[in-house]
C-alpha cells in the first residue's frame, strides 16, 4: 500500500527543527504578497504555533507599480484577521525604468528588515520553495555564476540589505524551501484558501518566466528528479564552497576583471553590479575586499 506524500505543515515542520530556524519565543514576520507560496506560509506557520511555541506576524510591500497589488494585499489581510496575526502593509516608491525587478527587491527587502525591527521580530520568513531553488541555480548558471553563486536560496541566510536606522539585519529563513510548488497549491486546496496570481509571472519577458515554463519542463523530459536534483548540487556547494569568499555570488565577468586587476597590481577596480549598483574593489595585504559604493 502507497503512502500518502508528507504535507505541506509535516514538510515544514521538519525544516524548522533540523535547521534550526527560530524556536519558543522567537517572533517571526512573514513576508506575504497575496501569491500561492506566501499565503501558504503564512497559514503553515500559524498551524505550527502550538509545537513551536513563536509568534507570527504578516507583512506585506506593495511596490505602487501594479493596481491590483493593493487588491492582493487586501486578501492576506483578510486571512490574517481570521488566523489573528497582526498585519500591515508598507508601501514604497519605485519608478519605472532599467533594472525594475532589482531595484523594487531592494526596496522590498528594506521595507521587510524596517517592519521586523519596529515589530521586535527575530527573523523574516519568505514562502520560497524547492522549485525556485532550482530556478535560481539555473538562472545563476545562465549568468555565468561561480561555484558558491550556485549555492542559493539557503534555509536561513542573512539579509542582503541592512534596515534603514542603525539595527542589525534580520536573517531571512525559508521554511518551505524542502517543499514542492505542487505541495503548496496542494495546501492551499486542501484549506480552502484564497490566493492571488501575479501575471508578471507569466510574461516572458522575465528570464525566470521563460526558466519555469520552458526550459524546466524540457530538463523534466530529460530526468524527472531534475529539480531534485539541481538544489541537491546547491546545498552540496554549499557546504563546499566557503560562504566568507568575497566574490561569492558574483558572475564570471565580475570575478574576471577582479582576478586580471589583482594580478595587475592595481590598488582599486570599480565592478558594476546589477541594479546599478558599484563596488570598489581593493587588494590590501593581497586580499580582496569589496566595498559597495553609497
Amino acid at each position: 500500500m502507497r503512502s500518502h506524500p508528507p504535507s505541506l505543515r509535516r514538510l515544514a515542520l521538519r525544516t524548522l527543527r533540523d535547521e534550526s530556524l527560530f524556536g519558543r519565543g522567537d517572533r517571526v514576520l512573514v513576508a506575504c504578497s497575496g501569491g500561492p507560496d506566501s499565503t501558504a506560509l503564512l497559514h503553515v506557520l500559524v498551524m505550527l504555533r502550538r509545537e513551536i511555541g513563536h509568534e507570527v506576524i504578516g507583512h506585506g510591500v506593495d511596490h505602487g507599480l501594479r493596481p491590483e497589488a493593493r487588491g492582493e494585499l487586501a486578501l492576506v489581510a483578510e486571512l490574517a484577521e481570521k488566523l489573528g496575526v497582526p498585519f500591515e502593509v508598507t508601501r514604497v516608491d519605485v519608478e519605472p525604468g532599467g533594472n525594475l525587478q532589482a531595484r523594487a527587491r531592494e526596496a522590498r527587502h528594506r521595507a521587510l528588515q524596517d517592519a521586523a525591527v519596529r515589530r521586535g521580530a527575530t527573523v523574516i520568513a519568505t514562502g520560497h520553495t524547492a522549485d525556485d531553488k532550482a530556478e535560481t541555480v539555473l538562472l545563476r548558471l545562465l549568468r555565468g555564476a561561480g561555484p558558491r553563486g550556485l549555492a542559493v536560496l539557503e534555509p536561513r541566510a542573512p539579509s542582503p540589505v541592512s534596515p534603514s536606522g542603525a539595527d542589525s539585519p534580520r536573517d531571512l529563513v525559508r521554511p518551505l524551501i524542502r517543499a514542492r510548488r505542487a505541495d503548496v497549491l496542494s495546501h492551499l486546496e486542501r484549506h480552502a484558501l484564497v490566493f492571488a496570481r501575479d501575471p508578471s509571472n507569466l510574461d516572458p519577458r522575465f528570464t525566470r518566466v521563460r526558466v519555469r515554463r520552458e526550459l524546466i519542463p524540457l530538463l523534466t523530459e530529460l530526468s524527472p528528479r531534475i529539480i531534485e536534483h539541481l538544489c541537491a548540487l546547491a546545498d552540496m556547494l554549499g557546504d563546499v564552497c566557503p560562504s566568507e569568499d568575497p566574490m561569492g555570488g558574483l558572475g564570471r565577468a565580475q570575478r574576471g576583471a577582479i582576478e586580471r586587476a589583482q594580478k595587475k597590481g592595481m590598488r582599486t577596480v570599480k565592478i558594476r553590479m546589477k541594479g546599478g549598483r558599484e563596488l570598489d574593489v581593493t587588494f590590501p595585504a593581497g586580499k580582496i575586499v569589496l566595498n559597495e559604493k553609497k
